[in-house]
């Protein structure tokens, strides 16, 4: 069960900028191969298509999803339900499984201004690495983002000023 505590102060403005977090059920490591993070990848591509978020950046790790979005129609909670309800049946199809996907609930933080958005575009980027799973940022094969990385960027402060081009980063 979700904590309650996850909806306090929670509000959902449209053009807003939000970083999910959602958790695998048990946090088991399901997202270790190419045909699982697809399913998810494709859950993201499809919140764009309606409109739901515009996707800023996203990283698959292999228990937890982080996704920087900007939020479209509707609010966040039916964007992110939305979001779990398709990639856990593409998921269950692929694993030929009835278990649970996603714990319930996910945490979410509204980034208020340019500076903050780069910041945690770095913070999700930089995952892999924290966690082991690259030895630097760029070498990480689930990981997506708008921006240029730091290795790509002439220089950290003109990124926020390329927010609506396409990243060189896989």
């Amino acid at each position: 069960m979700s904590s309650p505590r996850l909806l306090i102060g929670r509000r959902s403005l449209q053009g807003a900028y939000y970083m999910l977090t959602m958790t695998v059920a048990g946090r088991e490591r399901i997202f270790t191969n190419d045909a699982t993070v697809e399913c998810v990848i494709e859950a993201l591509r499809c919140s764009d298509r309606e409109q739901r978020s515009r996707t800023l950046a996203w990283v698959v790790m292999p228990d937890h999803v982080h996704w920087l979005m900007q939020l479209g129609n509707g609010n966040i909670s039916r964007c992110v339900q939305a979001f779990k309800s398709r990639s856990s049946r593409a998921i269950k199809l692929h694993l030929k499984s009835q278990s649970a996907v996603w714990q319930s609930g996910f945490y979410d933080h509204c980034v208020r201004s340019d500076q903050s958005l780069l910041k945690q575009a770095n913070y999700l980027i930089e995952n892999p690495v924290r966690a082991g799973l690259a030895t630097k940022v760029g070498d990480y094969p689930y990981c997506w983002t708008r921006w240029p990385t730091e290795i790509d960027a002439p220089a950290a402060a003109d990124v926020p000023a390329q927010a609506g081009q396409p990243a060189n980063a896989a």
